[in-house]
């Protein structure tokens, strides 16, 4: 009976002290902004943010990727008649160093749907568009594969090619993500390798 009498004792006291009136403050928020976020309404008109002290423009931080991008492709297209942008797209490596099996047979997909067709499914610019001069294409396609001009080019230059267009051949932007365009490109530059190395 002591027991009962003793826990329902304690029971009534824990109760009792919290439920009490005091209040407790966290004390001063070190970044306010990032603990305690503004509500943001999608389709509500933001241009007098600044005014009201708010420092937001619906973009990225600066030098930020979001999660699940490649490497950004900066270089702008070249205005008709320049090449400059096309020559500083050298510099630029392929963010794909490697590719698994299934992601070379993915790779090699996307390459039939979107680039055999004109450049051929040996990569010898003998596709159906062109069948040896005999197709409804008469100017031939590159030669990707036996081509030095093509096998030395380098990866940022394709994607240059491939993500605005280079010549006759249109931009592939709207058709490939960025990381599939890096996907063929890596596909087309292992299949060069191949090629030279049985040579």
């Amino acid at each position: 009976m002591n027991k009962f009498l003793a826990i329902t004792f304690l029971a009534v006291v824990v109760t009792l002290t919290s439920c009490s009136d005091v209040k407790r403050t966290p004390g001063s928020v070190y970044m306010p902004d990032m603990a305690y976020s503004r509500a943001y309404e999608t389709y509500a008109d933001h241009s007098n943010l600044a005014a009201k002290g708010i420092n937001y423009t619906a973009k990225p931080v600066e030098g930020t990727i979001a999660r699940g991008h490649d490497m950004p492709f900066t270089i702008p297209m070249d205005k008709a008649g320049d090449t400059t942008n096309y020559v500083a797209s050298k510099a630029v490596p392929n963010p794909i160093d490697s590719m698994s099996v299934k992601e070379t047979a993915e790779a090699e997909r996307l390459y039939l749907i979107n680039c055999g067709i004109c450049h051929g499914t040996k990569l010898n610019g003998n596709g159906p568009l062109y069948k040896d001069g005999n197709g409804p294409y008469p100017a031939k396609p590159a030669t990707l594969v036996g081509d030095v001009k093509y096998e030395s080019m380098p990866a940022g230059q394709m994607f240059y090619s491939v993500a605005y267009g280079k010549n006759l051949m249109g931009s592939y932007a709207s058709q490939l993500s960025r990381h599939q365009r890096w996907m063929i490109i890596k596909y087309i530059k292992d299949k060069q390798a191949a090629a030279i190395a049985s040579k």
